[in-house]
């Protein structure tokens, strides 16, 4: 988590460098209109370079998977690039918008304009041409912007509804790069500021073509058929056993994939509750009736249909340099911890003692007798807590049963405020943060 906070922060004010090497954020005849000029270009220079990063991300660059953490750390970032683009379009917009309504009030004077100096070039003089053009388009792009990224940060949006809406952003991306590239001042270009928006244009373009496309993650979806269907009424929650076709590279225990079962509704990210065997090639899920589409599965998939799974994905992969860990899986965060086991249960792990807290509020007794049977397998020391019974975990619970909890990692799934709570106790009594892994399994 810290990583790509660090990451957001170093983007926005290497950004804010070079806008700062290339002008000045005070005039030397200081006027509101002058100051208006300046922050202008540079609200609109933060604005398309944050949602040019985030149009790139939106492609699940492999690239940039170990390096920000996991997919689901980059798309966690994508979502808080996202956030600081409406934030600096819409300070861009007041800048534009507010200054025009204060002279129609009479509030402000607008000074005398002179003639304006001759282009220095053809370039010049085309860009120039275009200036009311990109002002509309670009006006008009940002009111759908704010629009759709107001409904993706909206969590009761049904999650097809804004897969489906979510892309138009990738159609707006080039009336937006239009507006930059035209009304960027014309000096910038031969400065650092212009390097900047000449690169992050070229890949955000580039990221734009491969969204719309259907090319995002393209070489790594595989077909698979659907072998079992378990339903546990208890839990509302459905295991689905899928043999994947050839092609499929396997996985680690921990990470996650996304699976099309009916093209209109789009792919949903599930966790791989499974461990990898190349002699017998399946991929299991482990999915709870959260919403629209989850409520739906046990009706709509059946033994011998076939998916589409694309994947694998993720950095929770149990990978660290401490002797002992702790795993916290709250809920249907359990299931990177079942794949896990059934792997150790193959390959024992002689290096690692693992103590596996789980809690959950609702009960199956078939379910937990697996659990029971899974850890017992790879030689895992099962916490079980029933929230009815045994009352909620804490942090101060898990102290208590694990004595030397603090030279252990940490690694959680579940909801994530409570891991921010389980995070914020082991830390404030010693727990170095960075062996405390927490998957953010949220795409949007």
């Amino acid at each position: 988590m810290r990583r790509i906070k660090w990451v957001l922060w170093l983007t926005l004010a290497l950004v804010t460098l070079a806008w700062l090497a290339s002008d000045s954020p005070i005039p030397r005849l200081a006027t509101v209109f002058s100051l208006r000029q300046a922050w202008i270009q540079y609200t609109g220079l933060m604005a398309i370079a944050t949602m040019s990063l985030a149009m790139v991300l939106a492609n699940r660059p492999r690239g940039l998977e170990d390096p920000l953490g996991g997919l689901d750390r980059m798309y966690r970032l994508h979502k808080w690039l996202g956030i600081a683009g409406l934030m600096f379009s819409m300070l861009h917009w007041l800048l534009v918008k507010g200054v025009q309504w204060a002279v129609g009030w009479g509030w402000l004077a607008r000074p005398q304009r002179g003639p304006r100096p001759a282009a220095t070039s053809g370039v010049e003089q085309f860009l120039r041409d275009y200036r009311g053009l990109a002002e509309t388009v670009g006006e008009y792009a940002f009111y759908a912007t704010v629009v759709l990224i107001v409904l993706a940060l909206i969590q009761q949006f049904p999650y097809r509804w804004f897969a489906k809406t979510h892309k138009w952003l990738a159609v707006l991306y080039f009336p937006l790069a239009f507006h930059s590239l035209v009304l960027l001042r014309f000096g910038y270009w031969r400065a650092p500021a212009g390097v900047v928006v000449a690169v992050l244009l070229a890949a955000g373009i580039v990221s734009a073509v491969r969204v719309l496309a259907g090319r995002v993650g393209a070489t790594r979806k595989f077909e698979g058929r659907i072998a079992s269907l378990i339903w546990y009424p208890e839990l509302r929650v459905l295991e689905t056993a899928i043999v994947m076709q050839p092609g499929w590279p396997g996985h680690a225990s921990g990470q996650f994939a996304f699976v099309t079962s009916d093209r209109n509704e789009g792919a949903h990210p599930y966790t791989i509750a499974s461990a990898w065997d190349p002699h017998t090639p399946g991929v299991v899920f482990i999915t709870k009736e959260l919403g629209d589409h989850t409520r739906g599965l046990k009706d709509r998939l059946s033994e011998g249909m076939t998916v589409t799974v694309e994947g694998p994905y993720g950095c929770f992969t149990f990978a660290d340099q401490r002797t002992h860990q702790i795993w916290i899986g709250a809920g249907i965060g359990i299931t990177p911890f079942i794949g896990r086991m059934k792997e150790l249960a193959r390959h024992p792990d002689r290096r690692h003692r693992i103590d596996l807290f789980h809690t959950t509020f609702d009960f199956s007794q078939k379910a937990i007798d697996k659990l029971v049977a899974d850890a017992r397998s790879a030689d895992v020391q099962l916490h079980l807590l029933v929230d009815a019974k045994h009352g909620r975990l804490n942090g101060a619970r898990i102290r208590t049963a694990v004595p030397d909890w603090a030279s252990a990692s940490v690694w959680f799934c579940g909801p994530p405020a409570f891991g921010e709570a389980v995070r914020n106790d082991l830390v404030a009594h010693g727990l170095d943060a960075a062996d405390f892994h927490q998957e953010l399994f949220q795409m949007r």
